[in-house]
């Protein structure tokens, strides 16, 4: 049995190696074209750039480490069954559940490391690739503007320009600047140049704008005591020849890593519970706060009806006042229930936000957990469906392993969204994938074992097939009589 063991688990290593590292390229590979317009043109060395990726590889292996278990599994099982390897371990009497035994131990390992890896490793992993990604950024901000688009990275300033040249890249024409806009202002100050010259010096805080031939426009400010003269003269229009401007951008550089921190990406199992719990306290005080205010703006002391005593009041409030006094007492219950309905409307707006926000932290906790057993999950899904199909190699179970995690995905995703927006419980919504998929991998664990194939086209084509035959039978019994 140990030469069997270690067959199966060479049979089964050896596709996931490869599949592995294939798969975790792919995913670096992507995550790094989703920033490179974030990054390129920035003169990072070298070094950081491994470093960058080495962050990426990081965060990827989660994900990648299902995925090439479901395909190795589906490529080893097919293999195995197509070389009829699998037909003769059956007829030596070891079943299918024997024959994979080593196979789940090693599943229960990688989950194992899974589970270490995204409550260690990969929150680690997710604060310093952010981190770096914002540096990077702000390093040089003057590299970072994208000709023909508006920039509006650096604060109070929006800056756009048609194209960006020279052997530093440094060289700017047709340039507009919108500045003064975290002031309350909306483009009341602007500075176009029909070319401009970026000097700024290294590690120094401002970029220094040299723009050449163009406007400066600023509109006056309204003054109502200098009327003729605003209606006369609204703004100002001044042409200039050479024009500096300093842009202070020693605020970009100040990267606040506790915002980070508190990233769920960032966080722990620990810290993603104590950081629900935290949470959850502030909000059912605030809901208990809301619930006294509406029952003392309403009038209620006592909530208890049969405690009250109406003595000769009569429960038909109008008939207790004169016919002048019904038409006040009307206007004001119609004034108070409309304030309470304002009140109400945006009280439910705020507490679906805080709810919200609570359900995103506890969601993670349970999606962290339920990726982590994943690879036995799909493990379980994959080794019955290659010994089902019986093909190997590298085209059909790649196509295959596709459809089944884009579909645990998608699973995973819509239990995600239906938990943030309070659907369904977090833990449900955290758990959705794993309570659909497993079920369906041990039944799909069953079948291979009896031999049997995806599902069983007999039980749907019998009644049909029976029900012709009889049908030409009694066609057949009256031509004759």
């Amino acid at each position: 049995m140990k030469i069997l063991n270690r067959y199966i688990l060479k049979s089964f290593l050896i596709p996931f190696l490869a599949t592995f590292f294939i798969i975790l390229f792919v995913l670096v590979m992507q995550m790094l074209w989703l920033q490179f317009d974030k990054i390129a043109g920035k003169g990072i060395g070298l070094g950081h750039i491994f470093k960058f990726l080495g962050y990426l590889a990081q965060m990827q292996v989660p994900l990648a480490l299902p995925i090439a278990i479901l395909l190795s599994s589906i490529m080893a099982l097919g293999t195995l069954s197509e070389n009829y390897e699998f037909a003769a371990v059956k007829s030596a009497g070891i079943s299918l559940q024997r024959f994979i035994r080593p196979l789940v131990i090693l599943m229960v390992v990688l989950s194992g490391l899974n589970f270490l890896f995204l409550n260690y490793a990969f929150p680690r992993a997710a604060f310093k690739f952010k981190n770096m990604l914002v540096d990077m950024q702000k390093t040089q901000p003057a590299l970072a503007l994208i000709p023909g688009t508006f920039n509006t990275d650096i604060p109070g300033y929006s800056i756009k320009f048609s194209e960006k040249y020279g052997e530093e890249d440094n060289l700017l024409k047709d340039v507009h600047i919108y500045y003064d806009l975290d002031k309350g202002r909306t483009n009341t100050k602007v500075i176009t140049a029909n070319n401009g010259e970026i000097t700024t010096e290294k590690g120094s805080k401002y970029m220094t704008l040299v723009l050449k031939d163009g406007y400066h426009y600023e509109e006056l400010p309204e003054d109502k005591k200098s009327f003729s003269l605003q209606k006369n003269m609204p703004a100002t229009k001044a042409h200039f020849d050479e024009y500096i401007v300093n842009i202070d951008i020693s605020v970009l550089s100040n990267i606040d890593t506790k915002d980070y921190k508190e990233d769920r990406e960032m966080l722990s199992l620990k810290q993603l519970s104590y950081y629900t719990d935290s949470l959850k306290l502030p909000y059912d005080e605030y809901l208990e706060l809301k619930a006294k205010n509406f029952i003392s703006r309403a009038g209620i002391k006592n909530m208890n009806k049969d405690s009250i005593d109406f003595g000769d009041f009569d429960m038909n409030i109008l008939a207790n006042f004169e016919e002048r006094e019904k038409i006040s007492v009307l206007n004001n219950a119609i004034s108070m229930s409309n304030r309470s309905l304002d009140d109400i409307s945006g009280f439910r707006t705020v507490m679906k936000n805080k709810q919200k926000f609570l359900n995103v932290y506890n969601t993670e906790f349970h999606r962290r957990l339920a990726f982590s057993i994943a690879c036995l999950v799909l493990f379980f899904i994959g080794a019955p469906l290659g010994s089902i199909i019986r093909k190997g190699g590298f085209g059909f179970p790649m196509l295959l392993a596709i459809i089944v995690f884009v579909i645990y995905f998608f699973i995973s995703t819509f239990g995600k969204n239906m938990a943030h927006a309070s659907t369904i419980t977090p833990v449900l919504g955290g758990w959705l994938s794993t309570i659909i998929l497993l079920p369906l991998g041990l039944l799909l664990m069953r079948r291979a074992t009896k031999d049997k194939g995806i599902f069983n086209i007999d039980v749907f084509l019998m009644p049909i097939t029976n029900f012709f035959k009889k049908l030409f039978q009694i066609k057949k019994s009256n031509s004759i009589n």
